[in-house]
């Protein structure tokens, strides 16, 4: 059996991005990694299932701006179990003052979704 393992971001605000996944999308966290010659920091974040995201603070790393319209990694999708579910989550995400980039709205090809740019301009996708 193949499987992706885990995805990994970099991050400049380490801390802040790990509180938002543990607060909105009960991710756990394993304790800080350092690594003490490079000064990576990184957290391991799990969530219900095995599904992992690998979260990294690397110092020198300068902020780009994006555009999601270019190639490359463009968002992470959460499957949270209703449309109800994708409705609150949606509102508690814009309540706590994260963008709303679309819906909750039902697609051409079926799936009842939102996108919210969480922090550090990471497009996330919630889907029932």
């Amino acid at each position: 059996m193949i499987k992706i393992d885990h995805i990994a971001i970099h991050v400049n605000e380490l801390e802040a991005v790990k509180d938002f996944f543990i607060q909105y999308f009960k991710a756990k966290a394993n304790d800080l990694y350092v690594n003490p010659i490079k000064g990576n920091r990184s957290y391991f974040l799990s969530f219900d299932n095995d599904t992992r995201l690998e979260i990294i603070n690397k110092p020198g790393l300068r902020c780009v701006d994006r555009d999601f319209q270019e190639y490359g990694y463009h968002h992470l999708a959460f499957s949270i179990g209703g449309k109800d579910k994708v409705d609150k989550l949606t509102q508690l995400l814009q309540d706590g003052g994260y963008e709303v980039m679309s819906g909750p709205r039902l697609t051409g090809d079926g799936y009842y979704e939102s996108c919210v740019q969480g922090p550090e301009n990471i497009l996330l996708e919630i889907t029932e």
